[in-house]
């Protein structure tokens, strides 16, 4: 019995479709990490192709087809870096979807990373987001984006100056000299309020050229006041809150902080490499967040960072 194929019959509208697809599909991915036990992650994948004008509907078995066959062939050969994964299933899909130009896949999914409390030095994990997509087109053109977002805090300058201000002024009604204010204030970092930060950099760039997700992971931790961590004894936490007092920063400070790390730690990446930086302060003193970002090609953020 020969079955129809509805989806290749001509639509009564007949309009391109920029992406038609599947979304939010489970997968378990192995990723091989040298000398180290590989990491399972349980990723979500969405999976998608253009549809032209004279074709009702794409054959989304297809997708799972290139998806599981790509994951099946990383059990006999290592996955190294999730963005490689999505751009070789980007290229099965256009093999597949004959009829498509282009193809994109998007890979969300929680890594975990060992830590060490600050002082105490305890063993604890910490859950990051991580992120990658491969775009492909029919001409042979592949690029691929790998990324994280990591939570942190901040603590805010202009209260601090502020309470520092105040404590000044106290400090000379009590007939402290100068010199011991100035002192005691470099030993003291003064009050100020604070913010749960979420840190967010992505990096896309032609397919050949390969992102260290960890060194995108450490650029986050290092550019806000102070890394946040699931567990802490009370020596850790006073570490913490006196790091992040000595290291006040505005949502905008975080965002030019990283800038400025990307440029430094990711020399071997082209000039077109296109660079997205967000940061997002969760305010407790405010109702509302603070927002800041950066969307700009790693040449032009080179040439103005040489600037200052």
């Amino acid at each position: 019995m020969v079955l129809s194929d509805v989806q290749s019959d001509n639509p009564d509208i007949q309009i391109n479709l920029t992406r038609v697809g599947v979304t939010d599909v489970k997968k378990l991915v192995e990723v091989a990490r040298s000398n180290k036990r590989p990491i399972v992650l349980i990723s979500s994948f969405d999976i998608f192709v253009d549809l032209p004008a004279n074709i009702k509907g794409a054959n989304l078995s297809r997708n799972f087809e290139a998806i599981d066959e790509v994951l099946e062939e990383a059990i006999e050969s290592p996955v190294y870096e999730i963005e490689e994964l999505c751009s070789e299933v980007v290229k099965r899909l256009l093999d597949r979807h004959e009829y498509a130009s282009d193809a994109e896949v998007c890979m969300k999914s929680e890594y975990v990373i060992k830590r060490k409390t600050p002082v105490s030095k305890i063993n604890c994990q910490e859950v990051v987001d991580i992120f990658a997509e491969a775009r492909a087109k029919r001409n042979g053109t592949v690029r691929k984006l790998i990324g994280a977002e990591v939570t942190g805090i901040t603590t805010c300058p202009c209260a601090q100056q502020i309470m520092q201000d105040k404590a000044t002024d106290e400090l000379k009604k009590l007939g402290v000299g100068d010199d011991l204010i100035d002192s005691f204030l470099k030993r003291v970092p003064m009050a100020t309020h604070n913010q749960r930060g979420r840190g967010y950099i992505s990096i896309d760039v032609q397919d050949g050229y390969a992102v260290s997700l960890d060194k995108i992971i450490k650029v986050i931790h290092e550019s806000m006041s102070s890394e946040t961590f699931e567990l802490l004894k009370r020596m850790d936490e006073a570490h913490v809150v006196e790091n992040a007092h000595r290291n006040p920063a505005f949502v905008e400070d975080c965002v030019r902080i990283m800038a400025k790390k990307i440029v430094t730690d990711f020399e071997d990446l082209p000039d077109e490499a296109v660079i997205t930086i967000k940061q997002i302060n969760e305010e407790s003193i405010h109702k509302h967040n603070a927002f800041a970002e950066r969307v700009a090609k790693l040449g032009d953020l080179r040439r103005e960072i040489q600037k200052t």
